[in-house]
């Protein structure tokens, strides 16, 4: 827990640190706006680490079975209309809304990965939830298997 959170303000910190150096041109407004996207994009970097702390969730599913994206997707269209790219933390769901955030925790290893609901599936019986490539393999202890057992929370 402790390691976390220094990863976490090391995240936030590098980015204050990198974003300070704006050109001359740049008026005060715009440096500010800087730092905060800055520290928005570190945010959701921890976020998508499992970094974040102060959450609020709701169980979704218990022992939810877990499978990937196939790579032959990367580039087409998903349900909600944007472009499926396999190195980002998206999801496939059957029934929750477009744009929800939902923590996925291997429950073998305790790893979670925080990914954001953008397209519908899986369509194989059993399966409750479509992580990328990239999220999958965040949390999975066995890199060789085609699915988990998942806890699915919804954040709020």
């Amino acid at each position: 827990m402790k390691q976390k959170f220094i990863i976490l303000l090391l995240l936030i910190s590098t980015g204050l640190f990198l974003s300070s150096f704006t050109t001359s041109k740049l008026y005060f407004q715009d440096s500010k706006k800087v730092v905060q996207d800055t520290i928005k994009k570190n945010v959701a970097i921890a976020d998508s680490l499992g970094l974040a702390t102060n959450l609020s969730l709701t169980l979704h599913k218990k022992n939810a079975h877990a499978s990937y994206y196939h790579n032959k997707f990367n580039g087409r269209k998903t349900a909600s209309g944007t472009k499926f790219d396999n190195d980002k933390y998206t999801a496939a769901h059957r029934k929750l809304a477009f744009g929800t955030k939902v923590k996925v925790t291997n429950e073998v290893n305790g790893k979670s990965v925080i990914v954001t609901i953008t397209d519908r599936g899986p369509f194989t019986r059993g399966r409750e939830i479509d992580l990328t490539r990239r999220a999958f393999m965040d949390i999975a202890a066995n890199k060789n298997a085609g699915n988990l057992k998942v806890t699915i929370e919804v954040i709020k």
